[in-house]
């Protein structure tokens, strides 16, 4: 699973857009960039299965200069047992983690996810790996927008299973157990790595 050529084309070109538009005073220049980021919008609207009118609305709301977004993942273990979840939306299931909040540190975004996705407490303790989502070898489906994905070993302080509004389940599995995964979230390639960084705690951090 690799994202498409036409989607890394449209991510560049809305964000050439996005850039220009926060930059640029001349108004002509404006009314191009906005006519571009139009374009970049029907395009992937043409070739995904997202409707036009949600695609706009995304990259209109974007602003500022363009920088991939953050997703962190928080890894849990007891014993030899990784922390799971259950995604509501695929039923599929994930380390715990989603977006970093403006003006919220790393290490403080995969705690309270955690707890929110979980309800297990825990303390973020290293950065394992920063993955680039568009990277073939991590196994991701495309997304339309390119994303960093931060992978944080945590220690399990206390808490018990709880469900969310986006989970309904959490679990420990062991590395021969894991059930079928939401790949959006996670691959089985980072997993598998997790838990190599598990066994060999002193392993350096991994990037791309």
């Amino acid at each position: 699973m690799t994202d498409p050529k036409w989607l890394a084309w449209v991510q560049q070109v809305q964000a050439l857009a996005q850039d220009g538009l926060a930059y640029t005073q001349n108004p002509f220049d404006l009314d191009r960039y906005r006519a571009l980021q139009n374009v970049a919008a029907k395009i992937m609207a043409q070739y995904s299965s997202i409707e036009f009118e949600k695609v706009d609305g995304l990259f209109t709301h974007q602003a500022g200069y363009a920088t991939p977004k953050l997703d962190c993942r928080g890894v849990v273990f007891n014993g030899d047992n990784l922390l799971l979840v259950k995604e509501l939306v695929d039923g599929g299931w994930t380390l715990p983690g989603g977006w970093v909040d403006i003006g919220e540190s790393p290490s403080r975004a995969v705690e309270r996810e955690v707890l929110e996705e979980s309800g297990f407490v825990v303390k973020a303790l290293k950065l394992l790996a920063l993955d680039d989502r568009s990277e073939p070898r991590h196994g991701h489906p495309p997304f339309i927008f390119h994303t960093y994905k931060l992978f944080i070993l945590c220690d399990l302080i206390g808490g018990k299973p709880a469900d969310s509004i986006e989970t309904a389940g959490a679990a420990f599995y062991a590395e021969d157990e894991i059930p079928p995964l939401s790949v959006m979230r996670v691959s089985m390639e980072q997993i598998q790595r997790m838990f190599e960084h598990h066994r060999n705690p002193q392993l350096p951090t991994e990037f791309d």
